[in-house]
């Protein structure tokens, strides 16, 4: 309304400084008052309008209202002197005043004080402030009591109390933005840039204020750079957010700008050839601007935002090129492409992932020397580790759209992050499948020539021993042979135990189920649900090995008092739960190797197996084992 109320005077304001005069101070029909009248609460009832209770944009809105005021109040009286209005013109006078004194206290001296977060830089300006109050009111009061005409009212400047309160009015504007200069020290590196940009503006009026005439109508270019000044530095440095709200003010001007035009430049020519239907040819006027709405609409939005964020601004557009590039690229270099998206669309010097549990290692875009943003990434519920984002580096304009670009891009990068995991994971799972089937074949080979190679050398020297002496001392012989029996049944014992390392002889001679049973006790309760005949092999042993792990650790180490086992086959996969009730594992605790070969197990199928610890307590270590295998052994 602020707003609103502001245009509307200027506009009225217009007309009435038509009526006078060529002022000789300015060539232009309008003067600095009238420019800061309609900059100031047009860009003010925007910061209003997103945060209401930030006093910033508040000052901006009744501060440019005062100035379109007191510009048309002051308009109005000087055009009653060759007119009669109905209201006096000391009345008009004493309102251009007030309107004067309440536009220095709101954009003169509040908003300099006030600047950048609502807040005082100190208790100490608070005096400052009342005294303000105080000067401006005493100010006022003494204009009104001596102007009992308006002829008078330009001889008042020159009255010692007038002077003297002019005078004390300037030192608090200088103290006001003295406030700034001492903010500005104390400030650190954000804080800075917020209060650098309206000190530049500010300077571009008061060198053409204090010049004064002939140049002082210079500062109706230079006044909009402050209201502007304040919202780049809203923008730059993400304090309000309010960069949507501005595009689609320029675009809605825009669109109002073009298709108002197209609809009088196409009515202007239909009436050359319908004018004796006006009707249709506002219907065909009406029709043809509705034909541009949509791509008019489109241009402007484009154009809006390449000038509020560079071509690097929009999260659907740097959404569409991340999956672009992570078409053309394999899973692990994936978050690679991810991070430099993100590193281009907030014009940072660096993005990196640090990822949880320090592995694999860091994976950094850039220069990332300064971290400003330490962001957690989780990938279904299951945290991946940290986005990490450096300073930002020279950009065009705004950086208000990097929450929304974060927002957009952080999910692509957790699961970029949780991909990279997996493929290093698989990684390290195969290296270690490898190496652990070359220690198998290394132990079996040690165990056949040490063990099973030299018994079966033995048997055979003792064979042949035997042999020799078979006919000249058969006692001898028949001892020796004894020997050799008692040496085969330890030459099979070898053999078992070599078996059993490769494949539990239960799950032949009993099955699944049968095996887990016998292996648990009598004390351990074993459910089994579904046909488990006929299972892979590679499934049946993977399943055997994670319940016998897990019980070892449910005895071992939990303290339970109960376990029970589950088994259950559904068409494409083996449900394999143990659950006790133990201490469970502790939070933070590094897997050891017992719960690192049940996980790898599982994953060397393409399955999966997680241990975890419910509210009740107790530990459940669940995996979940395809039934279809398709892979080579």
């Amino acid at each position: 309304m602020a707003a609103a109320a502001s245009v509307a005077m200027e506009c009225v304001n217009i007309w009435v400084t038509a009526q006078l005069p060529q002022p000789s101070y300015t060539p232009l029909p309008f003067a600095p008052e009238d420019v800061a009248g309609a900059a100031f609460p047009v860009l003010g009832a925007l910061l209003v309008f997103q945060r209401p209770r930030l006093v910033i944009g508040w000052l901006l809105c009744l501060g440019g209202l005062c100035s379109a005021l007191n510009s048309l109040t002051v308009n109005l009286a000087l055009l009653d002197t060759a007119r009669a209005w109905a209201v006096p013109p000391e009345v008009m006078w004493a309102v251009a005043g007030v309107s004067w004194k309440l536009t220095i206290l709101f954009l003169v001296v509040l908003l300099p004080l006030l600047y950048p977060d609502g807040r005082l830089p100190s208790p100490r300006w608070r005096a400052l402030v009342w005294v303000s109050v105080a000067v401006l009111g005493a100010d006022v009061l003494v204009m009104d009591i001596m102007s009992l005409s308006w002829q008078r009212y330009t001889g008042l400047a020159t009255h010692p109390l007038r002077f003297s309160l002019d005078m004390l009015t300037n030192a608090m504007m200088i103290l006001a933005f003295a406030s700034l200069a001492t903010r500005f020290r104390r400030a650190g590196r954000e804080e800075r840039g917020q209060i650098l940009w309206p000190l530049v503006a500010i300077a571009t009026v008061i060198v053409p204020w204090v010049i004064g005439n002939p140049v002082w109508w210079l500062a109706s270019f230079t006044i909009p750079l402050v209201p502007v000044a304040i919202t780049f530095s809203v923008l730059r440095h993400r304090l309000y957010g309010i960069d949507t709200l501005i595009t689609r003010a320029l675009v809605g001007a825009g669109l109002v700008g073009v298709i108002g035009g197209v609809y009088v430049a196409v009515g202007a020519a239909s009436s050359l050839f319908l004018s004796d239907v006006d009707r249709i040819g506002g219907l065909f006027a009406a029709l043809c601007a509705g034909a541009f709405f949509h791509p008019m609409r489109r241009v402007l939005q484009r154009g809006a935002d390449r000038l509020l964020y560079g071509s690097k601004g929009d999260p659907v557009a740097l959404a569409a090129e991340l999956g672009r590039r992570i078409q053309r690229t394999d899973p692990a270099g994936g978050l690679a492409a991810t991070l430099d998206v993100l590193r281009e669309g907030l014009a940072v010097t660096g993005t990196g992932v640090r990822f949880q549990g320090g592995w694999p290692e860091e994976a950094t875009v850039g220069t990332l020397e300064e971290v400003t943003r330490d962001i957690r990434l989780v990938w279904h519920g299951e945290p991946v580790g940290r986005l990490l984002i450096g300073p930002p580096g020279a950009r065009r304009l705004p950086a208000a759209h990097n929450e929304r670009v974060i927002a957009a891009l952080t999910p692509y990068v957790a699961d970029a992050a949780h991909a990279v995991r997996l493929v290093g994971a698989l990684r390290r799972s195969r290296e270690r499948i490898v190496t652990t089937r070359e220690e198998e074949r290394r132990r079996l080979r040690r165990d056949l020539h040490d063990g099973l190679g030299q018994s079966l050398s033995g048997m055979a020297m003792s064979i042949n021993a035997a042999r020799l002496s078979l006919r000249a001392s058969p006692e001898t012989a028949e001892r020796m042979l004894g020997e050799l029996r008692s040496g085969m049944d330890s030459v099979t014992s070898d053999i078992r135990h070599l078996v059993y390392g490769l494949r539990p002889p239960a799950l032949d001679d009993l099955g699944l189920a049968g095996a887990v049973a016998e292996m648990a006790g009598p004390g351990v309760a074993v459910e089994v649900r579904g046909e488990l005949p006929g299972l892979p092999a590679a499934t049946e042993v993977a399943a055997y090995r994670i319940v016998q792990e897990a019980l070892t650790n449910a005895r071992k180490h939990a303290g339970a008092a109960t376990v029970r086992v589950s088994l259950e086959r559904d068409e494409d996969d083996l449900s394999v739960r143990v659950r006790d009730d133990g201490i469970g594992v502790p939070p933070g605790r590094r897997s050891g190797v017992g719960l690192a070969s049940m996980r790898e197990r599982a994953a060397e199928l393409g399955g999966t197996c997680v241990i975890t610890t419910p509210p009740e307590g107790g530990t459940v270590v669940e995996a979940i084992l395809p039934v279809k295998l398709n892979v080579e052994i």
